[in-house]
């Protein structure tokens, strides 16, 4: 009854009171009519608001247009060909980082074509070299054309280059032929001025120049470290477990983003990068070792606690192994990762491994920050792995 009379009241009311009532009518149009335009502009804060992901992961929708006006911008790249390999583009300002440069040496005009959109000056401030397997320093060497070299360490002015600490005793008994050419690379470097450090020099600052850390910018908002871990010290018969482990934090405004670089580091190299540092929880997290099942441990993951996973690989691909489960990423991979976050994105995927066909996953995978927020761009899609064919037909998520 008492719903009734009030109907009953505002009825009467808005018949006493005509114009005051469609005024009110009007002013609730505009505001509803504004409301849906704003979103309609701005569908990244409606689905902030109402699509929310419960544990707060992801990154907004971005723009390729937009990335070279951002504050950071970090780059995984496909490397044009069916091999898993690793290269990293870092940019900040006018300060271009280039941490590996897989997977083969025909890579080197594939990297060095998408680099320049963003390095226009020639320059390299900083190279990573994170360890001694083709799939990481290929590029770095590249092919010989008559007098020229196409590598990265010949095509541009390296500034300072950060390597691996050691190798391993086949590794020296037997240099690999690209372990060879990557060496005179360096030298190569050297001879043009590049300062050249390793990761333990770096770790101790034992050598001039030498440092844990490095600014990106003269505000030093973003900083790039060197993290320790056990085989910086001590052999091993891996030469992923040499791997130049990483981390690069920005203060964007009121926000603070970590990112975690850690090459083809396993398991008990990982165990002791949790040990001997302090991790904070991560924004983005480079799977490790192109998301194998011997990386990315329990224990690693319950530290960084990623929101973001970028996986460089060719997914599926019988490279390594022909055990579906194992083949990049695998599934013991995706069970641990999937515990933090479903943002996972790879860049490539194989076709038919033996006819040497493959295609884009998510292409090349751009994360970046503008005003201060984190996005994402991807060359091709940004569908996460779990929403893919390839995944709905090789894997299971949470075990369905």
């Amino acid at each position: 009854m008492a719903g009734k009379r009030n109907t009953q009241r505002a009825y009467k009311a808005a018949k006493k009171h005509p114009k005051v009532t469609a005024a009110i009518a009007v002013i609730l149009v505009i505001i509803i009519a504004a409301v849906i335009i704003f979103f309609i502009l701005r569908p990244d804060i409606f689905k902030s608001l109402f699509f929310k992901d419960p544990a707060g992961n992801g990154a907004e929708a971005g723009a390729v247009a937009e990335i070279a006006e951002g504050e950071l911008s970090i780059h995984f790249l496909e490397l044009g060909n069916k091999y898993t390999g690793d290269c990293t583009l870092i940019k900040c300002g006018d300060t271009e980082v280039l941490i590996d440069a897989g997977s083969r040496k025909g890579s080197a005009e594939t990297i060095k074509k998408y680099v320049d959109n963003y390095c226009t000056d020639g320059v390299l401030e900083y190279v990573i070299a994170t360890h001694a397997h083709q799939d990481h320093i290929a590029g770095f060497v590249g092919n010989k054309d008559g007098d020229t070299r196409t590598g990265i360490l010949y095509q541009y002015k390296v500034e300072t280059l950060i390597q691996f600490s050691g190798i391993t005793d086949k590794l020296k008994e037997k240099p690999t032929e690209i372990y060879t050419d990557y060496l005179s690379a360096v030298d190569y470097a050297k001879g043009n001025g590049t300062a050249v450090y390793t990761a333990k020099e770096c770790w101790y600052e034992t050598k001039d120049g030498a440092q844990k850390q490095y600014f990106l910018d003269e505000a030093g908002n973003v900083s790039l470290n060197i993290l320790y871990q056990r085989y910086y010290d001590e052999i091993t018969t891996d030469e992923n477990d040499f791997s130049v482990c990483t981390l690069l934090t920005q203060k964007a405004g009121e926000n603070t983003y970590n990112y975690l670089f850690t090459g083809d580091l396993e398991k008990e190299g990982e165990s002791s990068l949790v040990d001997k540092n302090d991790l904070p929880e991560v924004d983005l997290f480079k799977g490790g070792h192109h998301g194998s099942y011997t990386a990315s441990t329990d224990k690693l993951l319950n530290k960084i606690k990623p929101k973001n996973i970028a996986v460089c690989c060719c997914c599926g691909t019988t490279e390594y192994t022909s055990n579906v489960e194992n083949t990049f990423p695998a599934q013991a991979f995706i069970d641990r990762a999937s515990k933090y976050t479903q943002y996972i994105y790879c860049t490539t995927l194989i076709k038919d491994y033996k006819a040497g066909e493959f295609t884009s996953m998510n292409g090349n995978i751009v994360f970046y920050t503008k005003g201060g927020r984190l996005k994402l761009y991807c060359s091709n899609n940004s569908t996460v792995l779990k929403d893919t064919e390839w995944f709905k037909a090789n894997r299971k998520w949470n075990g369905v």
